[in-house]
């Protein structure tokens, strides 16, 4: 079974889109709990709930990773960061039987993409993504880090990293907009 997340109902085929890679594909993975993250953007939510207004593709963030176990991990970046973005989010979860596999190699465990249009199977209705997540993680599913367990090093990594990102944004307004209201602190001398 193959498992894609959406905010958008009643799709019964679901159709390759342009994606970061610059290609189009659809996204899918084999775990259905790994495809929570996909519910909510934090940079898309974030703007429309500040007034910022956006045309285009919104840039994407993406809290997680894997761990060497393979499972997902979750991680925020900034304090109530997984909250804010998927609390009180609902969306759909399809499924499909089959699909026709690119061959594009995404190196994320478990996913698979298509080129091709995909019917979908089934789907399922997932009112709270927040809550979707907890229990994928009090499951075992999933890990969690959460913004007051990170370490000194991570912490370095995340300011670091945050900076980086800002300076290389120059040509995403929203992903700066995101940005400086969620790290205002690590960005107070080279945001706007």
């Amino acid at each position: 079974m193959y498992y894609h997340a959406s905010p958008v109902k009643g799709i019964t085929r679901l159709e390759p889109r342009v994606s970061n890679h610059g290609i189009p594909l659809i996204y899918f993975s084999k775990k259905r709990e790994n495809v929570l993250v996909y519910l909510s953007n934090a940079v898309e939510k974030y703007c429309r709930e500040t007034g910022f207004s956006h045309e285009g593709t919104w840039q994407k963030w993406g809290p997680y990773g894997f761990g060497k176990d393979g499972r997902l991990r979750l991680e925020e970046y900034y304090p109530d960061g997984l909250v804010s973005t998927y609390s009180g989010v609902s969306g759909y979860i399809y499924r499909a039987e089959n699909i026709t596999d690119s061959g594009f190699e995404t190196k994320i465990p478990d996913a698979a993409t298509s080129s091709l249009p995909v019917d979908v199977s089934g789907c399922e209705f997932v009112p709270d993504a927040w809550e979707a997540i907890l229990e994928a993680e009090e499951k075992g599913l999933i890990t969690i880090l959460r913004y007051d367990e990170m370490s000194d090093r991570m912490r370095e990594w995340n300011e670091r990293t945050i900076r980086e990102e800002y300076l290389n944004a120059e040509e995403h307004p929203e992903y700066r907009h995101f940005l400086k209201g969620n790290f205002k602190q690590i960005l107070k001398d080279i945001a706007e």
